[in-house]
């Protein structure tokens, strides 16, 4: 069963219907997210009640019985400035970041609710294709902020606090890759990312298309509660006869990103403090030898990523 509700906030009526009993709700506040630009966690939503208390986020929606297009004020106030709408500084993120815990990563992975809800964005996430997929390309799926530039330091303009080697990284990739981004953040913010560092339309490579938080899905770990994850499960289940498990790397400084994908998952370096960093970041220029190196395989899944530098040098010095 579907569930329907209009969100009622800053004086307007957002009406969301894409969401099923199943669904969470975190999954609610990621949709007011997408419309508002309110973060959950500054969402108060009022009358979603259990028990006269309410409603945390891992609640199901069918359990709160709610007759369709149900009226549901939202308080909050959505984040003006590029910094704060961005992810959390991952250092404070590093204890939630890392997992070495592989029996959890296996539960998470193929949780049938988690699957249900890839299938439900397989279903209603709109992909809009910049350019065609390629026929025989691997895939590859990049993070933004903190992967490609360094959002949080203040500088003139966007080039200062790209990633260096980032166009060269992006045009040697695109050789043997259909390259697609895919940040948890909202479009307008990664449409305008992508524009300042010259990506969307350079004459070198294309971008296949893009992805926003909307794409996401939240997963319950054991461990850390309520995580939001990238499960390239919607980008397999929209394109699967161009992309599977076996041709797809993703780059992410965050790991739990890669929870429903451990195998897929390359965890890169974050890049910071750009004005220090600049000079001596090399992450990208090796990153695309070892892109060009497993290119050359017919199939990923027995790589460990973990190890690519040990993997490139080896294979450089063959």
């Amino acid at each position: 069963m579907s569930v329907s509700v209009i969100i009622k906030w800053g004086g307007q009526e957002y009406s969301i219907s894409s969401l099923s009993e199943e669904d969470t709700v975190m999954d609610l506040k990621q949709s007011i997210k997408s419309l508002t630009g309110v973060l959950p966690e500054r969402q108060k939503l009022l009358g979603l009640k259990v028990k006269g208390k309410p409603a945390e986020d891992e609640v199901k929606l069918g359990s709160l019985k709610l007759k369709p297009n149900t009226k549901i004020m939202m308080m909050g106030t959505r984040e003006e400035s590029l910094e704060e709408v961005l992810a959390p500084h991952p250092e404070n993120d590093d204890v939630v970041n890392d997992f070495d815990i592989e029996e959890e990563v296996i539960e998470v992975e193929n949780r049938e609710e988690n699957l249900a809800k890839i299938a439900r964005r397989v279903k209603d996430y709109k992909v809009e294709e910049l350019n065609p997929p390629r026929e025989g390309k691997r895939l590859l799926v990049l993070d933004v902020d903190y992967t490609l530039f360094d959002h949080k330091s203040c500088a003139e303009t966007g080039q200062e606090l790209m990633r260096p080697y980032l166009h060269e990284f992006l045009t040697s990739a695109y050789e043997d890759y259909d390259i697609v981004i895919w940040s948890a953040t909202s479009m307008k913010w990664i449409d305008a990312k992508m524009k300042e560092l010259g990506v969307t339309d350079n004459p070198n490579y294309k971008i296949t298309f893009m992805l926003d938080s909307a794409a996401m899905i939240t997963v319950h770990t054991p461990k850390r509660g309520v995580v939001e994850v990238k499960p390239l499960g919607v980008i397999w289940g929209k394109y699967g006869e161009f992309y599977n498990r076996k041709n797809t790397i993703m780059f992410d400084d965050i790991g739990r990103n890669f929870l429903m994908n451990p195998q897929n998952g390359l965890k890169i370096r974050p890049f910071m403090k750009a004005h220090l960093n600049r000079e001596k970041d090399r992450e990208l220029y090796k990153l695309s030898q070892y892109l060009k190196e497993i290119a050359k395989l017919e199939d990923f899944s027995g790589l460990n990523h973990k190890h690519w530098e040990r993997y490139l040098s080896k294979r450089q010095h063959h």
